[in-house]
């Protein structure tokens, strides 16, 4: 029911948050909580996306062998799982800082309300780039006990990213979601439009990314640049290889290149800030 390959796109941000918070690396005590709070939020989000989906999924054959509909787990197992999730979540939060603690009901309504928004707002994959961009916040929160503008733009960067593929994977459901009445960018515009507006989002990104090293005291030198270089090149890639009439390599857009370039920018901002 949760996947580990859809972690590989929000960790290395929270770790991303975390070192420039820190500005080096942080005691093992405050990154191990941030790394259960990670856990406790993605399973949270993941278990009930499935739970309120399940009819849904059911109905979609490309993902009506998802653990829900297929009888694998139980209704009942899923509530139960995403409870405990939330718990671990917040106790998390309890144990980082004050603030945390406080943001945490606010972090949980967020991750999982964003399960209903495809059923009234095509704005629906921006919803869940807001979830996601709770980790760099959040792990910033947990270092500092603070919001400054320097997470905020790191936030809003992965916020554009991730509503930017997830309108690229929703193209294979386009057809589905207008005969099922839900709502997304490539069911209201058509393929050509979502491939224009996810483009728009990306660059978006970049220019986010651009602006960091101003909101940040420390500064960010060569290797962040090099960072947001290959961040750059790996967008293209997705975006050359999603064509209108040819969507056979969506896969390799969505978890592929995405989950080198959420590690990449890590590693090269992490070699900057470290050294």
């Amino acid at each position: 029911m949760i996947k580990f390959e859809h972690t590989i796109f929000a960790l290395p941000f929270a770790f991303l948050g975390m070192l420039l918070a820190a500005e080096g690396w942080p005691e093992w005590t405050t990154v191990g909580w941030i790394v259960v709070a990670m856990v406790g939020a993605r399973s949270a989000a993941m278990g009930f996306n499935r739970l309120v989906d399940r009819r849904i999924d059911a109905e979609n054959p490309r993902t009506a062998d998802r653990a829900l509909p297929a009888g694998l787990v139980s209704k009942t197992f899923v509530i139960g799982f995403v409870l405990t999730s939330c718990l671990v979540l917040t106790i998390a939060a309890w144990r980082l800082n004050p603030l945390a603690f406080k943001l945490a009901p606010l972090a949980i309504a967020i991750v999982l309300g964003y399960s209903y928004t495809k059923r009234f707002t095509s704005a629906s994959h921006l919803f869940l780039g807001l979830a996601i961009s709770g980790a760099p916040l959040g792990a910033w929160i947990a270092v500092r006990g603070d919001i400054a503008p320097a997470p905020l733009a790191l936030a809003g960067a992965v916020l554009l990213w991730v509503a930017g593929f997830d309108v690229l994977y929703a193209l294979q459901d386009a057809d589905f979601d207008r005969g099922a009445g839900l709502h997304s960018i490539p069911a209201r515009f058509g393929t050509v439009g979502a491939l224009w507006i996810s483009g728009l989002l990306h660059l978006g990104m970049l220019a986010l990314l651009v602006a960091l090293p101003t909101l940040y005291s420390p500064g960010l030198g060569v290797a962040y640049w090099i960072g947001v270089l290959g961040c750059a090149g790996l967008l293209a890639y997705q975006h050359s290889i999603v064509r209108p009439k040819d969507l056979s390599r969506l896969n390799a857009a969505f978890f592929q290149a995405n989950g080198v370039l959420a590690v990449w920018l890590f590693v090269a901002t992490a070699i900057d800030v470290l050294t």
